[in-house]
C-alpha cells in the first residue's frame, strides 16, 4: 500500500519524537555528569559514562542498519525503542558506575537505532525528491536537543535528582510507542539471508580499538605506551579481516560496492568532513570563549547556541529547497564553503574582541553544516539499491561519529598538551579553572587568553581545511536532480498486519 498524506504526517510526528527522545538523552546527561560521579563516588571514572554509551552507538550503526535490511526497519526500530526504555529505567537504578556504564551501553544501542531507522524508513515510503524536507524535519531533533538539553538536565537534577534524568524517558517513551506501533508501517525485509556475524565482530573490534587509541593518546599526552600500541594494531589488524570478509560473504555488512559509487562516496566524504569539522570542536569553543574573552560560563554558552540555532535554521531552509527543486549539488558546495570560512575567522580572531564577532563565526559554521548535514543521507539513499537502504544510512553516519569521536580526541589532547606548555609559572595546568583564571591579575589573564588563542588558532586552521577537502568532494559529486518517481518498498498498514 502507499501511505496517505495523514498516514504519512503522523508517520513523521512518531519518527520526530522518538528521534527527539534519544537525541535529548546524551544532552541531558551531560549537564547532570559530575552530580552523577559524585553521588556514586566514582568521579575518576566520570567518562564512561559517556563513553560506554557513544561507543555502543558508534559500534552498532552497521550492525543495526543491516538488520533493518534483512528484518525489515519497523520491527528494529520498535526493539530499540524498547531497549531504550528498560536501559533508562536500570540507568536509574544504578547504584555503582559499573552497573550504570552496563546501562548505558545497552541505551547507546537503543539509542543508535532511534537515530537510524527513522531515516531508513523515510527512505523506504517516500520518494527521493521530497526526503530533503523530510529528513530535515526530523533531522531537526538534534539541534534542537542541543540547545533545550543541558538546560532541562540542570533542571531535571537540581529538582528531582539525577535518576530522573533517566526515568523521565519512559512516561515519553511510552507514549512514542504507543505512537510508533499505530504510524510506522511494516515494510518487508530480506528474510532468509544471512547476517554477517563475522563482519558485526571485525569491525565492532576495529572501531572500537581506533576510539580507545585515540582517547587514551590524548588523555596521556600524546606519549606512546603498549595499551596504546596494542589497540592500535588490534584496529588495524580488525579492519584488514573486516575488508577481506566483507569481501566474500553474499550478504556484507557493509557493501564495499557503496564505495565504488561515485556519489555515494562523496557523500561518506562529506560525512565525515563534519564530524572532523564541527562536532571535533563544538565542546571545546566554550572553554576557550570564558579563556580568551574572559566571559562567564553562562555567557560562554551563547556561542555554541549561535551554531546549533544556524545549523536548525538551515537544515529546514535547504531541505525545502532541495525538495522544491530536486537539485542537491548546490548546497555542500555552497555550505562547505560558509564553514571554512567561518573557521578561518575563528582562527585568526585577535582576544577581547566583542562576543558577537565569535558568535557569528560560529553561526556561519552551523549554517554551513547544516546547508547539507541532511541532504547527504536523501542523496545517498536514492544512489543505493533499495534493498540497501538501512545499510548505506548507517555508513553515512558511521564515518560521521568515527570521525567526530576521534578528531574530539586528538583536538582535545592538543588543547590540553598545548595549554600546559604556555601557561604562565603563576597557574598550574592541573587545576587551571575559568574561576582560578578571572581571579588572577589582569596580566596573567591576558597571558592565558592569548596562550589559547595561539593554541586554538591553528586548531581552527586545521579544521577549515577538513572542510576545504569538503568543497573538493562537493564540486566532484555528480549533477543530477532527485527523482520524483518511487515504487515505495511494500508495506502494509500495522493494523492490517496485525489482523
Amino acid at each position: 500500500m502507499t501511505l496517505t498524506p495523514w498516514r504519512l504526517r503522523l508517520l513523521l510526528v512518531s519518527l520526530l519524537t522518538v528521534s527527539f527522545l534519544g537525541a535529548l538523552d546524551h544532552t541531558v546527561v551531560a549537564t547532570s555528569l559530575a552530580t552523577i560521579a559524585g553521588d556514586l563516588g566514582a568521579v575518576q571514572q566520570m567518562s564512561w559514562v559517556i563513553v560506554s554509551y557513544t561507543l555502543a552507538s558508534t559500534v552498532m550503526l552497521p550492525v543495526i542498519g543491516k538488520l533493518g535490511d534483512l528484518l525489515g526497519p519497523r520491527l528494529v526500530f520498535l526493539s530499540c525503542l524498547v531497549l531504550f526504555l528498560a536501559a533508562s529505567l536500570f540507568c536509574g537504578l544504578a547504584q555503582d558506575i559499573t552497573q550504570l556504564a552496563l546501562a548505558r551501553v545497552a541505551q547507546g544501542i537503543g539509542s543508535a537505532g532511534l537515530h537510524l531507522m527513522p531515516q531508513t524508513i523515510i527512505g523506504s515510503v517516500v520518494p527521493p525528491r521530497q526526503r530533503p524536507r523530510v529528513l530535515s524535519i526530523i533531522g531537526a531533533a538534534f539541534p534542537i536537543a542541543i540547545l533545550v538539553g543541558p538546560l532541562l538536565g540542570g533542571v531535571i537534577t537540581d529538582t528531582f535528582g539525577w535518576r530522573w534524568i533517566f526515568w523521565v524517558n519512559i512516561p515519553v517513551g511510552l507514549l512514542a510507542l504507543a505512537l510508533a506501533v499505530v504510524a510506522v508501517p511494516h515494510i518487508d525485509g530480506r528474510t532468509g539471508r544471512r547476517f554477517d556475524i563475522a563482519g558485526a565482530v571485525t569491525l565492532g573490534t576495529a572501531v572500537t580499538a581506533m576510539v580507545l587509541a585515540a582517547s587514551w593518546a590524548s588523555s596521556d599526552g600524546w606519549s606512546i605506551h603498549p595499551p596504546i600500541v596494542i589497540a592500535g594494531v588490534v584496529a588495524f589488524v580488525a579492519l584488514a579481516a573486516f575488508i577481506s570478509i566483507e569481501l566474500r560473504v553474499p550478504e556484507p555488512l557493509v557493501p564495499l560496492r557503496h564505495f565504488a559509487d561515485r556519489t555515494i562516496l562523496i557523500c561518506i566524504v562529506l560525512s565525515a568532513v563534519i564530524g572532523v569539522g564541527l562536532f571535533s570542536i563544538v565542546s571545546y569553543v566554550p572553554t576557550y570563549i570564558q579563556m580568551a574573552y574572559r566571559t562567564s560560563a553562562t555567557v560562554s554558552g551563547l556561542v555554541p547556541i549561535a551554531t546549533v540555532f544556524g545549523m536548525l535554521v538551515s537544515t529546514l531552509v535547504t531541505g525545502w529547497l532541495a525538495s522544491r527543486s530536486g537539485r542537491y549539488r548546490p548546497f555542500p558546495i555552497i555550505g562547505t564553503t560558509l564553514a571554512a570560512t567561518g573557521l578561518l575567522v575563528m582562527a585568526f580572531l585577535p582576544a577581547g574582541l566583542p562576543l558577537w564577532v565569535p558568535m557569528a563565526a560560529m553561526a556561519l559554521v552551523g549554517v554551513g553544516t547544516g546547508a547539507f548535514m541532511n541532504i547527504l543521507v536523501a542523496v545517498a539513499q536514492s544512489a543505493a539499491p533499495r534493498s540497501d537502504t538501512g545499510s548505506v544510512t548507517a555508513t553515512v553516519s558511521l564515518v560521521r561519529q568515527i570521525g567526530s569521536t576521534t578528531a574530539t580526541a586528538i583536538v582535545g589532547g592538543v588543547i590540553g598538551a598545548g595549554v600546559a606548555v604556555g601557561l604562565p609559572a603563576s597557574l598550574d595546568a592541573a587545576t587551571l579553572t575559568p574561576a582560578v583564571v578571572h581571579a588572577s591579575s589582569a596580566a596573567a589573564q591576558a597571558e592565558v587568553a592569548q596562550v589559547y588563542s595561539s593554541v586554538l588558532g591553528p586548531i581552527f586552521i586545521a579544521l577549515a581545511i577538513a572542510y576545504a577537502v569538503g568543497i573538493v568532494a562537493a564540486l566532484l559529486l555528480p549533477r543530477g536532480r532527485l527523482s520524483e518517481d518511487f515504487e515505495p518498498q511494500p508495506v502494509t498498514a500495522p493494523e492490517t498486519a496485525a489482523a
